[in-house]
């Protein structure tokens, strides 16, 4: 055994709490340049804070003296904080969980440096009661020296027999199936019983060792289902690192789902990175996102009862089986891999403090990144009373749009408007509760400090590294900071966050409207119309006489002009720096604003224009995922006829035609989502609930078609009989086409109904 001292590098992989012989003690687990690493603290003291004595060295944003209350374990500090409940007590700080705070109280997000003497246990080293400290980046291995491992289960059906287990990394792929043995090309292990399958599992996790486990609803279905046939057999669910249990936890609170508790490894839902990523795709499904991003899909046939083909397989072709099984997990490592996931989430924990694979949790990000330099400053936050309810916030702004098609728009473009408020006008929890003798005025009786604040001097921090990371063209810490940026406006307007108060949000939306306001009316004062503004952009028509080297000219010096006129105005009625940058983001050389629907009055948040020769759509039906793709094909391409001054009517006559002739029905299929099970909606339902029903065994996403019967589910490839095309052509070709016709005085009914006659 080493005795000497020795200092490690690593990224956080798992962090955990428990109370242990009466005390508490903090687990947490790495990835290092050593390998595996795991890091213990004993007898650690768990704390909160109460209302003290004057001259105490604490103090609430309200100037309340506050003294702590520390506590040996967990369960000692729960005892006394629902004492202190049950008498309408007030703490603060009582809800925070001590392996965060014990992180963020030393500024450590997700790389760490940790000193002492390594013990070598088997198959990893432990540290106990190192000394730590943030290290500047995360390990350099980066996402590729992490060792990341893919698995998926085939089940008979959600509460049936385990089938067979796939797993796929880098460097090695197994099945494990339930079977006799059969001559196969793919990796297979033959097990005799679930109990046997789950052993042998286990034990090859092991000796692979990862340091991190994906899937596809990984948590909410593969771990979920392990977990529920280890304990229904027996057998010791032995997923983490060092032979440890794991554990699949229901959330608590807003958040519905589960969470995986697997000590020394990691688990990243593709699903929920995807989203947290804000990577939008119009299903969520393995199937849907693998052809959208690699071109291809999952081994097996599209049927409305994907339980009974797998059970099919499994008894008649286990091959084909594993074939599908251990596809699926090489699809979601491609498409970790292609989407760059794993780095995104790395550079998530390491900006703010959050564990790996950790859905949402914009608020304790928030937490992580606020409360240290808060007590830096001797004060302590109150605990979160979500209790509370927010008053409105007017959210952002956005003018009437002014409809028709033009020539030479210009998309001028606030950076970070909201970021860029709180910046300039040091909108700030701290900074509202101690604002000094000369405050920056916010709304509705807001007043800011003018030094000391906190949240602006965070935001010019993550400001700076966002252009560092797009300057090194690094997408995922560009991405990671862009939308922690953001999120740190909205976290103070939710009853969620121990900071709410309405009247730090309503003076970044408030400004904002301002801002956008008299931005328009400089403009306008110059004989620039503004055709639409929202929230943070404005759209000018600079007239149609422009080549687009000059269009983009003037955009460029609009923005000059923008920028100098807000520093001016800024620094003589607030005296205090503008940090409000306006970029030129757009030149359409034609852009169409349409109308809403069924009315003269211009829409909201839906255009389209081309930007030299590209099509640029927004809020449109063209890219909305409730709309057919025989619908969306139309207005996408009548746009681009109607933009580039293209005949169009030929167009319309042909679809209509091709509708009539039944040639578009493979694109008439509608998708859309169940939000909860058929069983729990009341009355005839919508369409695709009506489709469900005659459905066995529906899933979340409903195919269906409307017939001259009424909504029917699409089963498999084959559509059903009757398809209602006068449906089709009234509810999705004529409305797609109308946006743009409407303008030009016509519609798709006038140009094409006839086509219908023969219906």
């Amino acid at each position: 055994m080493s005795t000497d001292v020795t200092t490690i590098r690593g990224t956080l992989l798992t962090r955990d709490y428990r109370d242990q012989r009466g005390a508490l003690c903090l687990s947490y687990w790495l990835a290092s340049d050593m390998g595996a690493v795991r890091l213990v603290f004993q007898g650690v003291e768990a704390r909160f804070f109460v209302r003290g004595r004057d001259g105490s060295e604490r103090k609430s944003l309200a100037g309340t003296p506050l003294e702590v209350r520390r506590f040996s374990t967990m369960s000692a500090l729960r005892l006394e904080r629902q004492r202190i409940k049950s008498e309408d007590g007030l703490m603060y700080e009582s809800d925070r969980l001590p392996h965060q705070e014990f992180l963020s109280e030393r500024l450590i997000t997700g790389a760490v440096l940790a000193t002492g003497v390594p013990l070598q246990r088997d198959g990893y080293l432990e540290f106990r009661d190192p000394d730590i400290r943030p290290a500047a980046a995360p390990l350099d291995l980066g996402s590729k020296g992490l060792s990341v491992l893919s698995i998926d289960l085939e089940t008979d059906g959600l509460d049936g027999a385990l089938f067979s287990i796939a797993a796929a990394s880098g460097s090695s792929e197994k099945v494990f199936l339930i079977g006799e043995p059969f001559r196969s090309a793919s990796p297979i292990s033959f097990c005799s019983s679930e109990r046997e399958l789950l052993a042998t599992f286990f034990g090859w996790v092991q000796k692979e060792d990862p340091d991190i486990l994906v899937g596809w609803n990984v948590v909410g279905f593969d771990l979920d289902f392990l977990g529920r046939r280890c304990r229904a057999l027996n057998v010791p669910f032995s997923l983490g690192r060092g032979k440890s249990r794991a554990r699949v936890l229901p959330t608590q609170g807003r958040q519905q789902g589960a969470i995986a508790r697997i000590p020394g490894r990691a688990v990243l839902d593709g699903i929920d990175t995807i989203r947290t990523a804000t990577i939008v795709f119009d299903e969520y499904t393995l199937s849907h996102v693998a052809h959208e991003v690699l071109g291809r899909g999952k081994a097996i046939i599209h049927t409305d009862d994907p339980a009974a083909e797998i059970r099919r397989m499994y008894h008649k072709e286990p091959e084909k089986l594993c074939h599908y099984n251990l596809k699926d997990c090489r699809l979601v490592l491609e498409i970790f891999e292609r989407l760059g996931l794993l780095d995104f989430a790395i550079e998530r924990q390491q900006l703010t403090g959050l564990a790996l694979g950790r859905r949402g949790g914009s608020v304790a990000a928030f937490d992580n990144l606020y409360l240290p330099r808060l007590h830096e400053k001797g004060v302590v936050a109150p605990d979160v009373r979500s209790t509370e309810t927010p008053r409105s916030s007017p959210g952002g702004t956005v003018f009437d749009s002014k409809p028709g098609i033009y020539k030479n728009v210009l998309l001028l473009d606030f950076k970070s408007l909201y970021p860029s408020i709180i910046r300039t006008f040091k909108i700030d929890p701290y900074g509202m509760a101690f604002p000094g003798d000369d405050p920056i005025e916010g709304f509705d009786g807001a007043h800011f400090a003018r030094e000391g604040s906190i949240l602006p001097e965070l935001i010019e921090t993550l400001w700076t590294a966002r252009d560092r990371a797009k300057a090194r063209q690094d997408k995922a810490a560009s991405q990671s900071i862009k939308i922690l940026m953001n999120s740190l406006y909205g976290v103070m307007g939710t009853p969620f966050c121990r900071f709410f108060d309405w009247r730090l949000v309503n003076s970044i939306t408030k400004r904002g409207h301002q801002i956008l306001t008299q931005s328009r009316d400089y403009l306008e004062a110059q004989g620039i119309p503004v055709i639409y503004g929202d929230t943070d952009s404005l759209f000018l028509w600079i007239g149609d006489e422009h080549s687009a080297q000059e269009a983009e000219a003037v955009g460029h010096r609009l923005c000059v002009e923008l920028n100098d006129f807000w520093s001016r105005r800024i620094s003589e009625e607030h005296r205090t720096a503008s940090h409000l940058e306006v970029e030129f983001e757009t030149h359409f050389r034609r852009f169409l604003m349409p109308t809403a629907r069924l009315s003269e009055v211009g829409s909201k948040k839906r255009y389209a224009g081309l930007s030299g020769e590209t099509l640029v759509i927004k809020g449109l039906e063209a890219i909305r995922s409730d709309w057919t793709m025989a619908a969306k094909t139309l207005q996408r391409e009548l746009l681009s006829r109607i933009l580039n001054d293209q005949p169009y009517r030929d167009l319309l006559v042909r679809t209509a035609g091709a509708l009539r002739a039944g040639e578009l029905d493979s694109e008439l299929v509608y998708r859309k989502r169940l939000r909860r099970d058929v069983a729990d909606y009341d009355g005839v339902g919508p369409p695709h609930v009506q489709a469900a029903r005659k459905l066995e065994k529906p899933g979340r996403s409903v195919h269906y078609v409307m017939t001259r019967r009424g909504p029917e589910p699409v089963r498999g490839e084959v559509l059903p009989e009757g398809i209602d095309h006068q449906h089709y052509f009234d509810r999705q070709l004529a409305p797609a086409a109308d946006v743009a016709l409407s303008l030009l005085g016509v519609s798709f009914a006038d140009v094409a109904g006839k086509q219908l006659n023969l219906f």
